[in-house]
């Protein structure tokens, strides 16, 4: 029985974009959990990885910085490795300390929970004009219509960014987040194309910013800082993609997620809209369950032993939050959207210790306001058909999603 347990598994690849698009990963991951939490798969597009599939393991490879490098120098933040392409996008979530640190506290201010709460006014407005806008009884696709505006006008304001040109935001922000598409030519070709024309709109501006008397926007506070003012060609690209990616991708996901949960558990919606004070709660579990960013990996630079594994310097291990934010240890009935749940916020959707994503408290908030002003609409929002998936282990969300609203 053991032997047929290990054959079984020795095969199992959750790197594939298909699973993903099918939305068929849970069962895999939940096998791996129970089976062989720290797996090895010795073949995969991306070459040979581990899996890491548990919350506890997770949380300690994120918590040993030292021994578990995101550093683009040894392979970066997913199982493609970094250096095997033109753009190779020098964020600094794929830096390690003290280059990581230096870099991240240029960015904190402008995401510091006084200067977030300046925003809530206006993306409460925001919210409100669109969904008042939104057509009832016919259908439309929610992903176009609302998550994408809403996190691009978000983006957008953060920026300061020309706003009669923010519809190429998501654009550059879809392409620069399609770091797992392997060894294809002729797509890498295409993203190439577009992460150097984002580059160079962004370099226009940041030159421009610099010249200029400081103020409070993202770029500018880039452009004024002894960090990040003189950055080399990849680490700017890097820079401005991480915070593009990072503001785009992972919350307009899980505004499209929170349409998925509503209609897959229509049960926690009533209890949402009956009292509007579980927004709060909705939206962490929302994120939770949704997680946005599939994985992100780490690369051993030490022989080391994790959960009885002997990890060999220069292995890759895909830490699947996906799999821990589902771990049954830590989140009971874990594929269940409970608007209830008290321990929704320890999700690992934004990371965990020093990468921990710096506008998680943002991303929290739109999707609250979000949730909030649903509620004061009575708005319900019934799905048309199943969703398109995006065929990717990396950026979790939905390409398109057909839906029905009703308000009263």
């Amino acid at each position: 029985m053991a032997s047929h347990i290990a054959d079984e598994l020795a095969g199992m690849d959750v790197s594939r974009g298909e699973l993903y698009e099918q939305n068929s990963w849970k069962p895999l991951f939940e096998k791996l959990r129970a089976e062989e939490p720290v797996h090895y798969c010795s073949d995969s597009i991306f070459g040979p990885y581990w899996s890491i599939t548990c919350y506890d393991d997770i949380v300690s490879v994120e918590g040993q910085p030292e021994v578990f490098s995101s550093s683009w120098e040894h392979g970066g933040i997913v199982l493609f490795d970094m250096q095997d392409t033109n753009v190779q996008l020098r964020m600094f979530i794929a830096m390690d300390n003290p280059e990581h640190a230096e870099k991240r506290k240029t960015v904190a201010p402008a995401l510091a929970p006084s200067e977030i709460q300046k925003l809530a006014a206006p993306l409460r407005k925001r919210t409100a004009e669109l969904l008042d806008s939104l057509p009832e009884n016919e259908a439309f696709d929610w992903t176009s219509t609302v998550s994408i505006p809403l996190t691009t006008a978000m983006i957008a304001t953060l920026f300061d960014f020309p706003w009669e040109e923010r519809h190429k935001l998501p654009v550059w922000s879809d392409w620069a987040a399609k770091i797992d598409i392997g060894p294809n030519p002729e797509l890498n070709a295409e993203r190439e194309g577009h992460v150097f024309e984002m580059a160079a709109a962004f370099k226009k501006i940041f030159d421009e910013r610099k010249a200029a008397p400081p103020k409070g926007d993202l770029l500018s506070m880039m452009a004024h800082s002894e960090a990040m003012g003189d950055m080399d060609e990849q680490r700017f690209i890097g820079a401005i993609a991480l915070l593009l990616v990072g503001g785009n991708d992972t919350t307009r996901n899980s505004m499209s997620g929170l349409i998925d949960f509503i209609n897959r558990h229509p049960d926690q919606w009533k209890m949402v809209k009956a009292d509007s004070t579980l927004a709060t709660t909705a939206a962490t579990e929302t994120i939770r369950l949704q997680t946005p960013i599939c994985h992100m990996r780490r690369t051993a630079v030490a022989d080391v032993e994790l959960n009885g594994k002997q990890i060999k310097k220069g292995d890759k291990l895909a830490l699947w939050y996906n799999s821990g934010n589902r771990d049954e240890t830590v989140f009971p009935d874990g594929d269940k959207w409970d608007v209830t749940r008290e321990n929704s916020r320890r999700h690992l959707s934004f990371g965990y210790g020093i990468h921990r994503c710096l506008g998680a408290r943002l991303a929290e908030l739109q999707l609250q306001v979000l949730i909030e002003e649903m509620v004061k609409r009575n708005m319900d929002v019934k799905l048309e058909g199943a969703p398109e998936r995006i065929p990717s282990c990396f950026t979790h969300g939905f390409h398109k999603m057909l839906v029905k609203a009703s308000k009263s």
